[in-house]
């Protein structure tokens, strides 16, 4: 299926390398303005100028998610140039893995505040303008971690269990004005933070997906743009795997 998202504004964080650059391109590629939000100026600036080197259009937010204000003003200010977003997807995070015995406070709550309060901060920032459009696509990227946990990784699991809960609460929320609130819960991708992997890992991690392989960037945007056509528009409240049959 072929999507087209001309005259479309889409938000994306997170933006500057992996899943979200795929998206931004891929949503440029379709059409749609993409607004690319990360804190890596120089990254962004790179994918701005892949974006416009094919006729597209992309305007770059260089701020921190886990800052309210500094998601309202952004927000604020891409509304007054651009208009309000017709697709916001909540794709910033990170890890801080520790054992839980060694996790250090700082550890917790910094994954927290950007996996989580950064979810809760996007929406939060558009949820106004898009009731007042009567219509609106919200995605927010979580992870089979959050379903499942892992070891090592109690604050990440946390952050995206977390935005499932929220994603839920959301979408009865704004079902009634049109808007649709999804969650795409990757497994393992390939992108620079699975590259680092060892072959024994690789090879630990394979044997627990039936497709016997690591998934791209592109398997998750493929999902994502379907979620933000027109052709979901009856699709809200719900969880999607994207993970080649690792959790079922």
């Amino acid at each position: 299926m072929k999507f087209e998202f001309y005259n479309n504004l889409a938000y994306i964080t997170g933006a500057s390398r992996g899943i979200g650059r795929t998206m931004a391109i891929n949503f440029a590629r379709a059409g749609a303005r993409v607004v690319i939000n990360g804190r890596n100026p120089d990254s962004l600036l790179h994918i701005k100028n892949e974006i416009e080197s094919f006729g597209g259009q992309a305007i770059i937010q260089t701020f921190d998610v886990s800052s309210t204000s500094e998601f309202e003003k952004s927000i604020r200010c891409v509304e007054n140039e651009y208009g309000t977003p017709d697709i916001l997807v909540n794709n910033a995070g990170i890890t801080m893995d520790n054992l839980i015995l060694r996790m250090k406070e700082s550890e917790w709550d910094r994954v927290l505040d950007i996996n989580l309060k950064g979810v809760f901060n996007g929406i939060k920032a558009v949820t106004k303008s898009m009731m007042k459009a009567r219509k609106g696509r919200i995605i927010n990227i979580t992870s089979v971690v959050g379903l499942i946990g892992n070891s090592g990784q109690s604050n990440y699991a946390a952050s995206k269990s977390g935005i499932l809960g929220l994603t839920k609460a959301v979408a009865k929320e704004l079902g009634s004005r049109n808007i649709t609130v999804n969650a795409v819960a990757p497994g393992y991708i390939l992108t620079d933070m699975t590259e680092g992997l060892t072959e024994s890992i690789k090879s630990e991690l394979l044997n627990q997906i039936p497709l016997r392989k690591l998934g791209t960037t592109d398997d998750v945007a493929n999902l994502v743009m379907f979620l933000a056509s027109d052709e979901a528009e009856y699709i809200t409240g719900q969880v999607f795997n994207v993970d080649g049959g690792m959790v079922m």
